[in-house]
């Protein structure tokens, strides 16, 4: 694989700036289990961390300010479809 070139270092980086690091504990065999469902369901650990979080939150009757899903170019109301042109 080819080295960044240094637009798409700055891009990354201007990318990166919009989101911020959350850190959580686990042990590494719940880490396991996490990553294995997220991986039986074609998501990242983060974003199933993402998704469950929005859900438990619009469950609870707490409304999220947008649903990362939406920063990932997946529109929730499509059914979970990427959305054209992001």
């Amino acid at each position: 694989m080819s080295e960044k070139t240094e637009a798409q270092k700055r891009a990354q980086k201007l990318y990166m700036e919009k989101f911020i690091r959350l850190e959580i504990r686990t042990t590494p065999g719940r880490r396991d289990v996490i990553k294995a469902h997220a991986d039986a369901r074609g998501e990242s650990v983060n974003g199933f961390i993402n998704r469950a979080i929005d859900e438990t939150m619009q469950r609870d009757g707490q409304e999220t300010q947008p649903p990362v899903s939406l920063h990932m170019g997946v529109n929730p109301d499509a059914g979970g479809k990427l959305n054209q042109g992001v």
